[in-house]
C-alpha cells in the first residue's frame, strides 16, 4: 500500500511504500509527473532504491543529464552519478548550477546507506522564501539583477560539447547564452560573467521563486548586482533568516530516493 504525505509546510511530498520489498518500477510514471509538477519535490522511501536503478528511475523523467567534475564520480563507467558525501562542512542554500547559464531542470539524490548520525540534507522552497520576504528587499531583487563572476577551465566544455570541442565551439556556445559576458584567458581559463534575476519563474506554474546561489556565492564575494555595486548586508541577512526559518531537513534511510524541481527547490 503507498502512503503520501507532507514534507514539512512546504509543497513536497512523501510517497511511502507500507512493503520494503515494493519495486519502484512499478509505480505510474505519469502519476508521479503529475505529482512532481504540482510539489516540485518527491521523497521516496520504503522502495530500497539502490545505485543500479538510480539513473534507470531518473531516465523515466529526465534526457539529458549534466557532468560535475568537482564531485567524485560513484561509478567510473558512469559520469552523471556522483557521491556528495565528501566533507563534514556546512554548505549555504544554493539551486545546483543557478549561477551559470546550465542550470539543471532538476536533481536527483539517493541514499544506498544512510549515517549512523547525522547526514541529513536541507532544503527550502524558493516559491515560500519569496513570499515571507519583506516589499523592501522583493523590490531590491526585481528591479536589479545579480551577476555572478567565476573562472571555469575551458576544457570543461568538453562536459556539454563532446570530447573533440575546440576553443572555437566553446566560444560559439557561450555566444548563443542570454546574460553572458566573457574573456578566454591565456591560462585557458575563462572569466564568465552570468547575469540573472534572483527572482525564477517554476517551471511548472510559473509561480515567482527565490531559488538562486546568491547565500552560497557571496562569502567569497564572487556575487554582486548586475551594475557591480555590493548586495546590501542587511537584505542578505534577511534572506538568511527566512530560509533558515523555513528550512526542512531530509533525514536519510537507506534506500530512500529525492527528486527535486530546481526552479522552485
Amino acid at each position: 500500500m503507498i502512503k503520501i504525505a507532507s514534507l514539512g509546510t512546504c509543497t513536497g511530498k512523501l510517497v511511502e511504500s507500507g512493503d520494503s520489498c515494493s519495486d519502484i518500477f512499478h509505480l505510474s510514471v505519469a502519476e508521479i509527473r503529475d505529482m512532481f509538477k504540482s510539489c516540485g519535490l518527491i521523497l521516496f522511501r520504503g522502495f530500497a532504491v539502490h545505485q543500479k536503478q538510480f539513473k534507470k528511475i531518473a531516465e523515466q523523467f529526465s534526457s539529458k543529464f549534466v557532468r560535475d567534475d568537482v564531485k567524485i564520480r560513484a561509478d567510473s563507467s558512469d559520469r552523471a552519478i556522483h557521491l556528495v558525501n565528501e566533507g563534514m562542512g556546512y554548505i549555504a542554500p544554493h539551486a545546483e548550477g543557478a549561477t551559470t547559464p546550465l542550470r539543471p531542470d532538476a536533481v536527483w539524490f539517493c541514499c544506498e546507506l544512510s549515517a549512523a548520525d547525522g547526514g541529513e540534507t536541507l532544503f527550502g522552497e524558493g516559491v515560500q522564501v519569496w513570499s515571507e520576504l519583506s516589499e523592501e528587499v522583493k523590490q531590491l531583487f526585481l528591479t536589479k539583477k545579480n551577476k555572478f563572476i567565476q573562472n571555469i577551465p575551458v576544457a570543461n566544455g568538453k562536459h556539454f560539447l563532446g570530447e573533440n570541442a575546440t576553443l572555437a565551439d566553446v566560444k560559439k556556445a557561450l555566444n548563443c547564452f542570454e546574460g553572458v559576458k566573457y574573456t578566454i584567458n591565456d591560462d585557458q581559463y575563462v572569466t564568465l560573467g552570468y547575469v540573472c534575476s534572483a527572482v525564477v519563474k517554476t517551471k511548472y506554474g510559473n509561480d515567482d521563486s527565490f531559488a538562486n546561489g546568491i547565500i552560497n556565492e557571496q562569502r567569497t564575494r564572487k556575487v554582486i548586482y548586475e551594475d557591480d555595486s555590493p548586495i546590501p548586508d542587511a537584505a542578505i541577512g534577511e534572506i538568511k533568516e527566512v530560509m533558515d526559518r523555513l528550512t526542512v531537513a531530509i533525514s536519510w534511510q537507506s534506500g530512500d530516493l529525492v527528486m527535486i524541481d530546481y526552479s522552485r527547490f
